[in-house]
């Protein structure tokens, strides 16, 4: 009868173990994929197939927006939010922008894919934390979190990160390989100082770390004072991708305001970005900008 019991004990931890394989996406730029944050390769809202070094900049208000949406395994009974999808890959990481209706609520567990989340506006309980407007969780996979519920009468809205095929599963306690190091329960990023840019190319901005990954790459937002002029394209070598949260800038002939959000695969050759009043934006980045080259000027010669 031990013995028994020592085998299905067994099979019910693969069960639960293989609720958590995920293969991450070797950077395309040569990483190993160690950071974890699954960039390289998407498609996008407005592409359906990845265009290499092709960057890509639209409004997500234009985007088909899904009306009955929950992540996969949350139970049924619970009210159903809206989302409209940014970018993805087959791995199954993908970025969306997430509407929770002021009766969301669902009960505590935990999720099979690092998640992270930053909140557009409104606000919403996670357990024991609020995240008010421009508050970041990372929320690693098997880490319990909840119970969830929307705080308020006003709709919550975020942007919600997927690294991975995401699954939701039960539970009032964390998986025994949950990741609890690095988890974030939440950061309020009105708390947090400004520092300096990584980049020469912007020394007219600051920047406010969320989450720094093993690759040196991370999760900031970005604020670019008035009257910045970068004055060369860029080429960029990594994965970018970025949500404008208030102001401008004019990267070309494109205008990014509030609400667009920006995809750069590796190697993408960004036009001069030029802002009178500045603007305030959320990025996403998988190298760390600081080694010489990763981000260079570059000008055309003309013939």
């Amino acid at each position: 009868m031990g013995e028994e019991n020592k085998h299905l004990n067994s099979v019910q931890q693969d069960k639960v173990d293989d609720f958590f394989q995920s293969e991450p996406v070797k950077e395309d730029w040569g990483g190993d994929g160690r950071g974890g944050m699954n960039l390289s390769g998407r498609s996008t809202a407005i592409s359906k197939e990845y265009l290499p070094r092709q960057y890509q900049f639209f409004d997500t208000n234009t985007v088909l927006e899904e009306c009955k949406w929950l992540p996969n395994g949350m139970p049924k009974e619970v009210v159903h939010g809206k989302r409209r999808l940014l970018s993805w890959h087959d791995c199954g990481a993908s970025t969306s922008r997430v509407m929770l209706p002021s009766q969301f609520e669902a009960p505590s567990g935990f999720f099979s894919a690092d998640l992270e989340i930053f909140v557009l506006k409104g606000a919403i309980q996670l357990g024991e934390w609020q995240l008010s407007k421009h508050s970041y969780s990372f929320i690693p996979a098997g880490v319990r979190v909840g119970p969830v519920k929307v705080l308020g009468n006003q709709e919550v809205e975020i942007l919600w990160m997927e690294n991975g095929f995401l699954k939701y599963k039960n539970g009032s306690d964390n998986h025994p390989d949950a990741n609890i190091r690095d988890y974030i329960p939440v950061l309020d990023s009105k708390l947090l100082p400004w520092g300096k840019t990584d980049t020469v190319q912007f020394v007219q901005a600051s920047k406010k770390w969320l989450r720094k990954d093993s690759n040196g790459g991370g999760v900031w937002l970005l604020v670019i004072l008035p009257h910045f002029d970068n004055k060369y394209q860029m080429i960029q070598s990594y994965n970018e991708e970025g949500y404008c949260l208030t102001g401008y800038c004019d990267v070309g002939d494109y205008q990014i305001v509030k609400d667009h959000y920006w995809y750069c695969p590796t190697f993408s050759t960004l036009p001069r970005h030029i802002t009178d009043d500045g603007g305030l934006f959320f990025v996403r980045v998988d190298r760390d900008l600081s080694k010489v080259g990763t981000v260079a000027n570059y000008q055309t010669i003309a013939g």
